[in-house]
Order: C-alpha cells, then sequence, then structure tokens
C-alpha cells in the first residue's frame, strides 16, 4: 500500500471512530436529553447533530466538482432545531455520515492533489479532508461533554475509565509489539 493509500484509509477509519464515539455518547443520554440545553448560548446534542448533518452533506455532495459550501444549504438553520424524536436525530446523523463516506470511498490516491473549493477557497483534497477531520471531532467532542454532564447515572467511559491508566498501560505492555492502528481495537469494541 503506497503513503496515499495509507493516507485515505486512515482518514476513514478516524471519521468512523469519532462517529462510533459519538453514537455511543448519545446512546447513554435519555432520549429527551437530547434536546436539553443548559443556556441560551449553548446548543442540545440534537442541535449540534443537525449542524454536522448540514456540513456533512453541503461538504461532501459532488465533492470533487462543486463548492462544499452549497447554495441550498441554510447554515444559520442549523442552530434552530426542529429534530423532534431521538429516531429523527440518527437519521441525519446517519444521513450526513453516509454522505461523508461514500464520498471518501470515492476518492482515488491519485486526486488527492486535487483542488477542490469551500466558499470559494482553493484546498487540496488531502487539505479539505483534514480540515473536516479537525471540526466533526470538535463537535463530537461536545456531544461527548454535554452527555456527560446530562448522564443521570454513571457514565461508561469511551476512553480509558479515570483512574484505569495504570490498568490499561498494562494490559497494552503485556502484548508484543505490532503495528497497526489503534482504531481498528476501538472499532471492533463497538460491534
Amino acid at each position: 500500500m503506497n503513503t496515499e493509500q495509507i493516507y485515505l484509509e486512515s482518514a476513514k477509519k478516524q471519521f468512523l471512530y469519532y462517529k462510533t464515539l459519538g453514537e455511543a455518547a448519545m446512546n447513554q443520554v435519555d432520549p429527551e436529553q437530547l434536546f436539553e440545553t443548559f443556556n441560551d448560548d449553548s446548543n442540545s446534542i440534537a442541535t449540534i447533530v443537525k449542524h454536522l448533518w448540514g456540513n456533512m452533506l453541503s461538504r461532501w455532495t459532488d465533492f470533487l466538482n462543486s463548492d462544499g459550501e452549497k447554495s441550498w444549504r441554510d447554515r444559520d438553520s442549523e442552530f434552530e432545531n426542529d429534530i423532534e424524536t431521538k429516531e429523527e436525530l440518527f437519521m441525519k446523523w446517519n444521513e450526513g455520515w453516509a454522505c461523508l463516506l461514500g464520498a471518501l470511498d470515492s476518492i482515488t490516491t491519485d486526486q488527492l492533489l486535487q483542488i477542490v473549493y469551500i466558499r470559494n477557497e482553493g484546498h487540496t483534497v488531502v487539505e479539505a479532508i483534514n480540515r473536516q477531520l479537525a471540526h466533526y471531532p470538535y463537535h463530537v467532542g461536545q456531544i461527548i461533554y454535554a452527555a456527560k454532564m446530562l448522564k443521570k447515572s454513571s457514565w461508561n467511559s469511551l476512553s480509558v475509565p479515570k483512574n484505569g491508566s495504570r490498568q490499561y498501560n498494562n494490559d497494552k505492555f503485556s502484548k508484543e509489539k505490532a503495528i497497526k492502528n489503534f482504531i481498528d481495537e476501538e472499532l471492533n469494541k463497538s460491534n
């Protein structure tokens, strides 16, 4: 596998990892908590999902050929929550991620240096992927933080549990050295 293919595979795994983390966080709260805000200036988990959905559809639809800020996108309305159920929330969540992952699957290694535009600003495909690979985990982190604050009972850690570093490291160092992506193990946990 060449460097370009390794990059594409790694980017896909990173996106899938954050998708999985977001789902694990949202599934720990009661459905009505997905719509709660902490104050007038904060967004509910549902609103964050709606924004991610809108961004993903805009950025990744016809990714290589049209500007990533589509004329049909109404970004401001993404912050006005009109999602009413957990099922609808997950439909939007999955639609956005499917658009992203489908676009990534369509990219070939010889297209990584092709220029794509977001608001008329040229990016290589690599830069456009990296831009979203920074943006989406930022919002998934918000989802996780909000879910932790809203959780009424104990939180199931999505990473190394509090006061669990020694045990986690002992387990890792008890195994032979291997070249592998940590995300493979994390994604297998969720299956």
